[in-house]
């Protein structure tokens, strides 16, 4: 299916085509929790530490406070952070503690999609199906994702990291405009334009300059608003290419406002139920592009393991390029 292929009356009919086209159900076991992360296989690993050169990092994560972008929708907040015991504390001398010993201790409250993050895989369902064909109310339940919980993630999502920078090869000084739709071609182009290859195994990194321009207009409507982003038409590069993850620097991952009129985030109702995809979103992405720009390398070691929370359906993340 190309953009100018979409239907923008009929979502339904996109979605079961695509969904029906483009699954993975039952490819590697009915029992399986990782997905497209099972592209992601020892051999490809040693490839992506190969890229390891000049031992320059790069944290990939936006800042978890109360700066960030999130307003409240779907009780989804900023972090709340509070401390427990300070140096206050230890210097009046009240934490109780023999021969001058002090220290302080933290605690975190925060949804676990309010900024840098995983989807995990049961995160999104279709018409009350998890990944794999199961029953959502199987699945998730107030008690959590009781089978395919990100703590299965956990140990597997490291490997050969690729960024695909289409606000520097498609857009204008480095961004692309709220509603811009990023389909096949624009990310065929741009890795051709950097001289890579994408596919089976890899986490695609793709930049389209949303955070960028969020850092000098404000937050505005980052969280849930207008922004470039996947086109729903790119459901079958998603799916062909055999790509392990996939991460860009918007709250949505794919574009907004969504190609179909009366529809919200079509594209992630048959990548993750579906496909079974790894999907990253919040992720700052700027000053890996930018070393990236210089030195004409984009593929690099990439680990972002999620936090192994139990039965978690999304986790926040840290990742960490290395070239």
């Amino acid at each position: 299916m190309s953009a100018n292929r979409i239907d923008r009356t009929d979502p339904e009919a996109a979605i079961a085509e695509a969904a029906k086209a483009y699954s993975n159900w039952g490819r590697w076991g009915e029992d399986d929790v990782l997905g497209t992360l099972n592209f992601l296989d020892e051999a490809k690993r040693r490839e992506g530490a190969a890229l390891i050169r000049d031992g320059v990092s790069f944290s990939l994560s936006q800042a978890f406070d109360m700066d960030g972008p999130q307003k409240g929708w779907r009780r989804r907040t900023n972090p709340v952070h509070t401390m427990l015991a300070t140096g206050t504390d230890a210097a009046l001398g009240g934490q109780g503690f023999p021969h001058g010993f002090g220290g302080a201790d933290d605690v975190i409250a925060m949804p676990l999609q309010c900024s840098t993050q995983w989807d995990g895989l049961g995160h999104i369902f279709d018409h009350g199906k998890a990944w794999n064909g199961r029953p959502a109310e199987k699945v998730v339940t107030s008690e959590g994702d009781l089978v395919t919980g990100i703590e299965h993630m956990a140990p597997h999502v490291a490997g050969r990291g690729v960024l695909l920078d289409v606000g520097l090869v498609i857009g204008h000084d480095g961004e692309l405009p709220d509603g811009f739709a990023i389909t096949e071609e624009h990310l065929t182009a741009t890795a051709e334009a950097h001289g890579v290859t994408v596919g089976r195994g890899d986490l695609v990194l793709v930049r389209t300059g949303r955070l960028a321009r969020a850092r000098h207009e404000g937050w505005g409507d980052y969280a849930g608003g207008p922004a470039p982003g996947l086109s729903f038409s790119t459901a079958g590069w998603l799916h062909r290419s055999e790509i392990a993850g996939i991460a860009t620097d918007t709250w949505g991952f794919e574009v907004r406002p969504n190609e179909f009129e009366h529809a919200f985030q079509p594209l992630h109702q048959v990548a993750i139920p579906h496909i079974g995809l790894l999907i990253g979103e919040m992720w700052d992405l700027d000053a890996l592009a930018a070393h990236c720009a210089a030195d004409g390398r984009y593929e690099f070691w990439l680990t972002a393991a999620p936090l192994p929370i139990t039965g978690s359906v999304g986790s926040p993340v840290n990742p960490i390029a290395v070239k």
